[in-house]
């Protein structure tokens, strides 16, 4: 599995957890995720809804001219479960170049042991907020994306 060095510590620190410590883990990510940039909160517009999660969720990519991404997410705190997939995500990808992010496997999570903590809904929605971020990358860079 191709995942950038930091996303790849996430996984490898969440498969090692006891069951237990996962929930709270996930709960601890969900309190990574920095309040949007003012262009964002003021322009609800330039983000996008992922319709597949359970709980209000929007995101938001750049790519920079140097290929390094920025991610940006917006979830109720009241959906923690959600906030931890965005803060995970956010971890593993901020700073990210655009080819390791098209590169992360659709199910990069499964090795996470989530499916023993959350529903398998839930997972379809962290798989819904990758796809979507992916595709956002992969319309910023184009051609290149295509080789």
């Amino acid at each position: 599995m191709t995942l950038p060095a930091s996303l790849s510590t996430v996984v490898e620190r969440f498969g090692r957890a006891p069951r237990d410590l996962r929930v709270q883990a996930l709960l601890q990510y969900s309190e990574k995720v920095p309040p949007l940039p003012e262009e964002y909160a003021e322009d609800r517009s330039r983000l996008e809804q992922v319709h597949e999660c359970q709980t209000p969720f929007f995101l938001a990519s750049e790519v920079d001219d140097d290929g390094t991404v920025h991610v940006f997410f917006d979830a109720p705190k009241e959906s923690p479960t959600i906030r931890g997939f965005a803060g995970i995500l956010r971890e593993g990808l901020e700073g990210a170049s655009w080819q390791e992010v098209l590169d992360v496997p659709k199910d990069f999570y499964t090795g996470m042991g989530l499916g023993d903590v959350v529903s398998p809904l839930r997972l379809r929605g962290m798989g819904a907020i990758l796809n979507r971020l992916q595709r956002q990358v992969k319309e910023q860079v184009g051609d290149a994306a295509t080789g």
